[in-house]
């Protein structure tokens, strides 16, 4: 392991290089600041990228960042029409990546950077006494490099959660039974029209979850159900009120954001996926054999 002493000049940390990693980078440029951005994955986005498949219901004038996007535009960037709703992959081709490129040839971003762990310079993690005046020091895994302790004046934390999601368990913590059925959970928005159509196509797939993954992969499994009328839906939530989930419907401020709530609602009105409400996986009776199904589960953000 190698270790960075140097002061002189020392950057703000950003761990992320998704849409706010990348916004914070491109703030801290427009302000004079020397910035280091570390990206575990390949590329920046890279975590956008494993949701590709899925459009936004909000519009690119509400997913482009000023300081990013005046970066942008000093290199002659096109920008999307403003009402036009991208897919996760039209974010990152047409916006991520072009302002990754930029902040790359500034030897801003250092991509299958890994951060390990953050701490102060000289403290260990049980003292607490002039903590703040000491350094952050990252432990980043490399593979340019390998293992190394890098310095920093700040951290900005924008890795996201998607690496990291929800367990099954209504406590915070995975059910009994999760762990050892991971090979057929899907976390997040699985591609089930597309990609992963023949995992969900004629099985009965139970997602869990209250929020718009959910209701993005509800909806997809409806459509693979037109096409495969033996595909089998179960959706359990906490609530027993869906009312949030449905939205603003058209009264919505954001129209494509009602429309998968009255979606959702019409699938539900049509009896075509079973609902469970006042889910609680946090018992010996595990989600994972709660419902005998031959198939998936999924666990939406």
């Amino acid at each position: 392991m190698t270790i960075t002493y140097a002061v002189t000049g020392l950057p703000v940390a950003v761990i992320g290089g998704g849409p706010v990693g990348l916004a914070a980078a491109a703030h801290l440029l427009t302000r004079g600041l020397p910035v280091k951005l570390y990206e575990a994955g390949q590329t920046v986005g890279t975590n956008v990228l494993d949701w590709s498949h899925v459009r936004l219901f909000s519009p690119w004038r509400f997913n482009i960042d000023g300081a990013s996007r005046s970066i942008l535009r000093e290199q002659g960037w096109q920008e999307p029409p403003p009402d036009d709703l991208p897919t996760g992959r039209e974010l990152c081709d047409a916006y991520l990546a072009p302002l990754g490129t930029i902040l790359m040839d500034r030897a801003i971003i250092e991509t299958r950077a890994h951060v390990r762990s953050i701490s102060r310079r000289g403290i260990d993690k049980v003292v607490s006494r002039n903590r703040a005046s000491h350094l952050f020091a990252l432990a980043v895994n490399a593979v340019s490099t390998g293992e190394r302790i890098d310095l920093a004046r700040a951290v900005i934390d924008a890795s996201g959660t998607w690496q990291n999601p929800n367990p099954l368990g209504a406590s915070g913590m995975p059910t009994p039974g999760e762990l050892e059925a991971t090979p057929f959970i899907s976390y997040g928005i699985p591609d089930v029209l597309q990609v992963g159509r023949h995992q969900y196509a004629g099985k009965h797939t139970l997602v869990v979850g209250g929020g718009h993954s959910a209701a993005t992969v509800l909806i997809d499994l409806a459509r693979l159900a037109e096409a495969d009328e033996s595909t089998r839906i179960t959706w359990a939530v906490r609530n027993q009120n869906l009312m949030r989930v449905f939205g603003g419907g058209e009264a919505d401020q954001l129209p494509a954001r009602g429309k998968l709530g009255s979606d959702l609602k019409q699938l539900i009105e049509a009896r075509r996926l079973r609902v469970v409400t006042g889910f609680q996986p946090n018992v010996s009776t595990a989600c994972i054999t709660a419902f005998p199904w031959a198939g998936t589960l999924t666990r939406a953000r």
